[in-house]
């Protein structure tokens, strides 16, 4: 696998090496060691699986203080665009974002390191979402701000009727929660 260059530091893209015939193909989704050279050595302790059909907008989500976890994501099947928000307060790039385009072509993967907030919008008729954390879900650390805060102003796909859940539609915004968040 390589990395690919992004303009924010610390989610890195990432593209595996994919040995494909007529017969379909073969890719490693995770490698410890490959990840390690390029800097990510958490210990993933629980995989997640989600389908959504198109349109579905999940996010922004993020987790606080001791339930902080980094994410390793991927569309196995569909597409999506994936987003990533930086939260460090003393970042250069607080406030800001960037997206990936996320397929079962390109089959790329995005680590989501602590310290963003991450979500995703559904661009295929149906998409199953696929990712790692280094932490186990624990509702007490779990927030979100609103994926669609003006002030961070995230550029959902045009052309689709964003559907998120009610937790989401109600999120607050970045600088309603900025003083809540200690993230380096």
């Amino acid at each position: 696998m390589r990395p690919i260059e992004t303009r924010l530091e610390g989610p890195i893209l990432l593209e595996p090496r994919v040995f494909g015939d007529e017969r379909g193909f073969f890719l490693e989704s995770y490698r410890a060691s490959a990840l390690a050279e390029f800097g990510v050595v958490d210990d993933f302790v629980q995989d997640n699986h989600s389908r959504s059909r198109r349109g579905v907008v999940r996010g922004m989500h993020f987790a606080i203080r001791a339930g902080a976890a980094s994410k390793m994501v991927r569309c196995a099947r569909g597409a999506i665009v994936d987003v990533v928000v930086d939260l460090r307060r003393e970042s250069p790039t607080f406030g800001e974002w960037e997206a990936h385009g996320l397929d079962d072509e390109n089959l790329r993967a995005v680590y989501v390191p602590i310290g963003f907030a991450h979500g995703f919008c559904v661009v295929s008729d149906i998409a199953d979402v696929v990712y790692k954390q280094s932490k186990y879900y624990d509702p007490e650390y779990e927030r979100e701000i609103a994926y669609d805060d003006p002030d961070v102003g995230i550029e959902w796909p045009d052309g689709i009727n964003l559907e998120p859940s009610a937790r989401d539609r109600e999120a607050p915004l970045l600088h309603d929660v900025a003083d809540q968040l200690a993230f380096e």
